[in-house]
C-alpha cells in the first residue's frame, strides 16, 4: 500500500509500510547507512503526521516481513491476542499515544491490553512520541519477575554487577564480585562476559558465581553469557546453571547470524526448568538486544533499526524471561551515532519493552569512537530511572576492560538510589542490611568494622 501526503505544495509518497515507520524514525546513523531515513526533517515530519493517522489494525494486516518467511513474524501473529486488542482495537497510533498519556487510563488498563498490542504497534507510536512521553508511559508499566529474588517492583531499581575480566582470571573476578556487592550492586543479576566460550572455562566461572553466592547466601542469581548451545550442553553435564543467557533480534535470519532459532531457546528454557535452581519464580532467561544488530547481519529486510529492535521483544516475551536488556551504544556510531541518537534509543528500546511487558533494564553504554562521553550516560541512566528502568549494570569505574566500552559504575546504582528514593530489590536489601553494607535507611553503612561484614570480605577474597 501506497501512503501520500500533500505539504506546502508538495506530494510526499511513501511506498508501503516499511518506508513509512523507517522515515518517520528520529534520525539515527543506522537507518541512514540502511538508506531508508527520512531525506530531510521535512520529510520526516510529515512521515510522523501520517502514521499518527494509520490505524492500528492496519499494522496487523500487513506484516513488514512475510511469516511463512520468517517465524518472528509467525510468532508475532500467532501470539496476537484479539480480546486483549478489542479495547484499542478502533484507534489510530496518534490515538493510541493519547489513550496511553491519557489520566483516566490506568496502569492496569495498560497492562490489561499488552498482548494485544504488536511490537509494531509499540514501535510505530514510540515514533511520534516525545522523550518525555517515552518516560511518563514507561513508568506507567510495572513488570515484576522472580528467580531468587523480585525484580520491577515499583520504587526499586536493580543492577547487573558485571565483573568481566580480560583473561577470566578467577581472582580478578572475585574482586570485582566483592567490590560491587559492597556498593550495593549484584541484585537483578551477578553476570559475566566470558573472554573465551570454552565449555570448561564456562563452567568454572559457574562453580565460582555459585559457591559465592550460596556460601554467603545472597539472594541472587548468577549468569556466565556464554552462547546458549554452550550453557545448554553444560547443564546436561550438571553444571549449576541460574539463568540462560542469549542475545536476540527480530528476524529469523539475525537470529540465525547468531546461531540461534525459536526451538533452541524453548529447549534451553526447558532445560533451565528441570534444574528447578529458583527459589521464588521460574523467570530464568536472560536477553540482550540493540538496535542495529539485524543490519549487521544483513538481515534487516528494509526495517528500520527501531522497529526491529522492537520485534526482538517478541522473542523475548514467548520464554518469560527475568532480564532483559537493551545495549544501547554498544555496537558503535554506525548505528547510533552521538549521544542525542544513544538516549533517544535508549528510552525508546526501555517504552516498547516495558509497554510489551518485558523486564527492560538498559545498558547505558558507547564505544570510544562515538560522538559521545558519559555527561550524556549519566542524563540517559537518569531518564532511564525515572522512567521506572528496572536494571542498569554495575561495572568498576564504568569502564569494561573485557568489552572495551564505558558504561556504568557501581557508584552509579548509589547516586539514582540517593537522588530517586529508589532501592534494591527487597530480599537482596534486606541481605545488604543483615552484612551491613547498608545501615537499614538505603545508604551505604559507615560501620567498617562490622564483625559480619569483614568476615564476609575476608572468606571472599580468602584472608584469614
Amino acid at each position: 500500500m501506497q501512503y501520500t501526503k500533500n505539504f506546502k505544495g508538495r506530494s510526499y509518497r511513501f511506498d508501503g509500510l516499511k518506508s513509512l515507520l523507517a522515515k518517520a524514525s528520529p534520525l539515527r546513523s543506522a537507518d541512514e547507512l540502511a538508506g531508508i531515513a527520512a531525506a530531510s526533517e521535512e520529510e520526516r515530519a510529515v512521515a510522523q503526521w501520517v502514521l499518527a493517522d494509520l490505524p492500528l489494525t492496519e499494522l496487523l494486516a500487513e506484516p513488514l516481513i512475510p511469516p511463512e518467511e520468517d517465524e518472528v513474524s509467525r510468532l508475532i501473529a500467532e501470539s496476537h491476542d484479539r480480546t486483549a486488542f478489542a479495547p484499542v482495537s478502533s484507534l489510530t497510533v496518534g490515538g493510541l499515544r493519547e489513550w496511553l498519556l491519557a489520566d483516566g487510563t490506568s496502569e492496569a488498563d495498560i497492562a490489561s491490553v499488552r498482548f494485544g498490542l504488536t511490537p509494531e504497534m509499540a514501535a510505530a507510536v514510540a515514533k511520534i512520541m516525545r522523550n518525555q512521553d517515552l518516560i511518563a508511559v514507561a513508568r506507567r508499566c510495572a513488570v515484576t519477575t522472580r528467580f531468587r529474588n523480585t525484580i520491577g517492583l515499583p520504587g526499586r531499581i536493580s543492577t547487573r554487577l558485571q565483573p568481566n575480566h580480560p583473561t577470566d582470571d578467577p581472582k580478578g573476578i572475585a574482586a570485582s564480585v566483592l567490590d560491587g556487592l559492597l556498593y550495593g550492586n549484584g541484585d537483578a543479576v551477578i553476570g559475566i562476559n566470558p573472554a573465551t566460550d570454552s565449555l570448561k572455562n564456562v563452567e568454572n566461572l559457574l562453580h565460582l558465581l555459585d559457591e559465592i553466592i550460596r556460601w554467603h547466601e545472597i539472594p541472587t542469581q548468577s549468569c556466565v553469557l556464554a552462547h546458549v548451545t554452550t550453557t545448554l550442553e553444560l547443564m546436561r553435564r550438571g553444571a549449576p546453571v541460574d539463568l540462560v543467557f542469549q542475545s536476540i533480534a527480530g528476524t529469523e535470519a539475525a537470529n540465525k547470524s547468531f546461531g540461534i532459532n525459536l526451538a533452541l531457546l524453548a529447549e534451553a528454557r526447558d532445560a533451565a526448568l528441570a534444574q528447578n535452581r529458583w527459589s521464588l519464580g521460574e523467570n530464568l532467561m536472560y536477553f540482550e538486544t540493540g538496535q542495529g544488530s539485524a543490519l549487521s547481519a544483513n538481515a534487516h529486510f528494509g526495517l528500520d533499526a527501531q522497529t526491529c529492535e522492537a520485534r526482538a521483544y517478541a522473542v523475548a516475551r514467548a520464554f518469560s524471561p527475568l532480564l532483559v536488556n537493551t545495549v544501547v551504544g554498544f555496537i558503535g556510531p554506525e548505528y547510533l551515532y552521538d549521544g542525542k541518537q544513544i538516549i533517544r534509543a535508549g528510552l525508546e528500546d526501555h517504552f516498547c519493552g516495558k509497554l510489551l511487558g518485558l523486564p527492560m533494564g538498559c545498558d547505558v553504554c558507547y564505544t570510544n569512537h562515538a560522538e559521545a562521553d558519559q555527561n550524556d550516560m549519566d542524563n540517559l541512566m537518569t531518564l532511564l530511572a525515572v522512567a521506572g528502568c528496572t536494571f542498569i549494570m554495575g561495572i568498576p569505574g564504568g569502564d569494561d576492560i573485557m568489552l572495551a566500552y564505558q558504561t556504568t559504575s557501581f557508584h552509579d546504582a548509589l547516586y539514582l538510589r540517593r537522588v530517586l528514593g529508589l532501592r534494591p530489590a527487597p530480599e537482596f536489601e534486606d541481605w545488604l542490611n543483615r552484612m551491613g553494607i547498608f545501615n537499614g535507611r538505603n545508604a551505604l553503612s559507615r560501620d567498617a568494622q562490622s564483625p559480619r561484614l569483614l568476615t564476609f570480605i575476608n572468606e571472599l577474597t580468602g584472608e584469614k
